[in-house]
């Protein structure tokens, strides 16, 4: 073998690797006077379409905030958490979230951890970003209100009840706590959502009349090689067996096709298990009115034109665009 055969093939395999890996592992308010206006929009960004969840405007790609925050969906890779830790820096991640609106992604959503909001805060003052932010609420079963309202009040943009504690409280026979929610979100002028793993938290909110602004629900298919083990039942989500999030993806799709409220899909590739394409396709095809996808920097670009164009693709399927 020729020295710059070698070199080609090893050139040719980083490059299959890194579009590989960035394939599988696709992670309000207005700054001061003064505060330096993020760079204008690119005809990309113009070309995102968008959609309504109350009076607020949103991108359909919207970014997770799981890369941001610090979790990560990684199996039993138990390194993954700590280089991803690592390569998103404070600077790092203020200019992915520069780079998100460069590309047309105006909101993300994101857990309400010091860290996240931190940089939100310094997001908006020192590089005048805009971005809006969706928090996950994290109410406790004796204070409902308290984490929904620090949220509120530090700028968020909507709030919905975390989809692990639906899932907790449709368990426990106590998912009335969910309207109380909404409810209270309601009442602070920001729209209130319900988030879910288990299809059942949705179709017994729409039956008792929550009444929640928009729905956060998992959806993906089960075509990746970790889907599920035999030995995995309903209640892997509190047991943290970490390789699939929408349980029964077909359901998923016939509930949400008679749902005219906003769907929110999450955990669309499986935590990196399914390539952007296909995910994107399943969840878009199915119902899904808005894509929540966590990106690392190197993912904007390519996830976004992609959202661009698949949007395009499903502009008449079976459950009509509700947002």
């Amino acid at each position: 073998m020729q020295p710059n055969s070698l070199l080609n093939r090893r050139d040719f395999l980083a490059q299959t690797m890194l579009a590989a890996g960035g394939a599988g592992l696709a992670a309000h308010a207005a700054g001061p006077e003064g505060a330096a206006a993020p760079p204008p929009a690119s005809g990309l960004a113009a070309a995102m379409p968008r959609g309504r969840i109350g009076k607020l405007e949103v991108s359909r790609l919207i970014s997770g905030g799981n890369l941001i925050s610090g979790w990560a969906h990684a199996r039993d890779l138990g390194y993954v958490a700590s280089l991803m830790r690592s390569y998103n820096t404070d600077e790092k991640v203020l200019d992915t979230l520069e780079l998100l609106e460069q590309h047309g992604i105006n909101t993300i959503i994101c857990d309400p951890r010091e860290r996240p909001m931190m940089l939100f805060s310094r997001y908006w003052k020192e590089r005048g970003g805009k971005i809006q932010w969706i928090a996950e609420g994290h109410p406790k079963d004796d204070d409902l209100k308290t984490n929904l309202q620090q949220s509120i009040d530090f700028g968020a943009s909507a709030v919905y009840v975390q989809g692990v504690i639906g899932d907790r409280w449709l368990r426990g026979g106590k998912l009335d706590r969910l309207g109380q929610c909404v409810q209270h979100i309601q009442s602070q002028g920001v729209p209130g959502g319900i988030g879910a793993h288990l299809i059942d938290v949705i179709v017994q909110s729409e039956k008792s009349g929550y009444g929640a602004d928009f729905y956060v629900k998992t959806h993906h298919h089960s075509q990746y090689w970790s889907a599920r083990r035999p030995d995995q039942q309903e209640d892997v989500i509190d047991n943290a067996a970490d390789n699939y999030w929408d349980m029964e993806p077909d359901r998923t799709a016939a509930v949400m096709r008679n749902v005219a409220k906003p769907w929110i899909a999450f955990k669309t590739l499986a935590a990196g298990a399914i390539r952007p394409d296909s995910g994107f396709r399943f969840a878009l095809k199915n119902g899904a009115d808005f894509l929540c996808v966590g990106m690392f920097d190197f993912q904007v670009a390519q996830d976004a034109k992609l959202a661009i164009d698949l949007v395009r693709v499903f502009q008449k399927r079976d459950r009509p665009w509700i947002a």
